[in-house]
């Protein structure tokens, strides 16, 4: 090699921040390991680059004594007079594996503290063993089959939203980048990008249960008296709400209330329903919610759901009854000592759209649906 091609190597890793050293030893120990083959030697070579001139020699270790842990070795300068050939060869396949290795140590430490935080970016490649997500130029990322929901399909150049779960420091053919379209902070991280109170920290999240690709629940509360956290989550007719739930290919999404008074909790976790009465057993963390008995399904949900993700929601173990199931277990009496916590629901209209964004007007006194819903009710009951 000239010094013209060592000036360029040296330029070449001042750039790509690669360690010039550490490339022109691993450049020598290729180079030796190429020679020896090439020459077919019987014993090993050493190959040195001299690093002003970059004049490259190669020399045959020929044993002449020493000990099996302490071999004394004779170098015999065999460089070959094409050497200019072989080493080009060989600088080149090093230098891109060095450089490889540089970017994919630049993406680690870049996105090493990003774990938590969601990325945008465009399918790349899609199959039954993996989808590699697109994020920047030279950055990918996995989205592995078991970080996927279940009703999710994904096609070539399509956007999508992730949460980072994992950065690892990976091999030539394998991204860095581990994200998840199932995980319950991904909801947190797309309402805080609609949700401009969340993001400034006036409302919070403070407990998000999922079935991705079906059902979720969050709860929310508000640092500001007078302010709606769930309003301030739904938007202006359901705006806010809609664009997450079009994110997650229409995954329908329960914005409730928080309370720190578990009965409360766990009532507002249960909507839709109307809950009439919830008793709390503090030492077992179980809860007995009462219902009307024309809420019992709704509270319970279709196979269970919504009252498995009420539970997950609030953390409590949660016993369903209607009213008359109530009465013939023998809790009359701890219907008329419960707290009733919702005697019209949270205060606002139970109806809901086909994409599961609910109403956002107030129910009428001692109903559960406004004054348009009722009417719709009425009319197809």
């Amino acid at each position: 090699m000239s010094s013209e091609l060592m000036d360029a190597l040296r330029q070449l890793a001042r750039e790509k921040n690669i360690d010039e050293i550490e490339m022109l030893d691993r450049l020598e120990s290729t180079l030796a390991t190429t020679y020896k083959k090439t020459l077919d030697l019987e014993n090993d070579a050493r190959v040195t680059i001299d690093r002003e001139n970059g004049r490259i020699r190669v020399f045959e270790l020929v044993p002449v004594g020493g000990t099996e842990e302490e071999p004394v070795f004779e170098e015999n300068d065999i460089t070959p007079s094409d050497i200019s050939r072989f080493a080009a060869q060989a600088a080149k396949q090093v230098i891109t594996s060095a450089i490889r290795e540089a970017e994919r140590e630049q993406i680690f430490e870049e996105y090493a503290d990003r774990i938590g935080d969601s990325v945008t970016g465009t399918v790349q490649q899609s199959d039954s063993r993996y989808t590699l997500i697109k994020i920047r130029e030279g950055v990918e990322a996995l989205l592995p089959p078991a970080e996927q929901p279940p009703n999710e399909r994904y096609d070539h150049n399509q956007r999508i939203k992730a949460l980072i779960i994992d950065v690892r420091k990976s091999s030539a053919n394998e991204p860095s980048i581990v994200v998840s379209r199932t995980h319950p902070n991904l909801i947190k991280r797309l309402f805080e990008l609609e949700v401009p109170e969340i993001y400034d920290g006036i409302v919070e999240i403070k407990s998000v249960a999922r079935e991705p690709g079906l059902r979720s629940k969050i709860a929310v509360s508000s640092r500001e008296s007078g302010l709606d956290p769930v309003g301030a989550c739904v938007g202006p007719k359901g705006s806010r709400v809609r664009m997450v739930v079009a994110e997650l290919r229409g995954e329908r999404i329960d914005v409730v209330p928080w309370s720190e008074t578990p009965s409360a909790f766990v009532g507002n976790a249960l909507s839709p329903a109307k809950v009439s009465t919830v008793i709390t057993n503090d030492a077992e963390h179980t809860a007995t919610v009462i219902v009307p008995d024309d809420q019992l399904s709704l509270a319970i949900g279709k196979e269970g759901q919504n009252a498995r993700l009420a539970a997950k929601l609030t953390g409590w173990r949660i016993d369903i009854k209607s009213v008359a199931q109530a009465m013939e277990s023998g809790l009359a009496h701890a219907i008329a000592a419960g707290e009733t916590i919702v005697e019209e629901g949270d205060g606002r209209c139970i109806a809901e759209t086909s994409d599961g964004i609910r109403c956002r007007n107030k129910s009428l006194p001692g109903k559960r649906y406004c004054r348009i819903h009722d009417k719709e009710a009425g009319a197809s009951a």
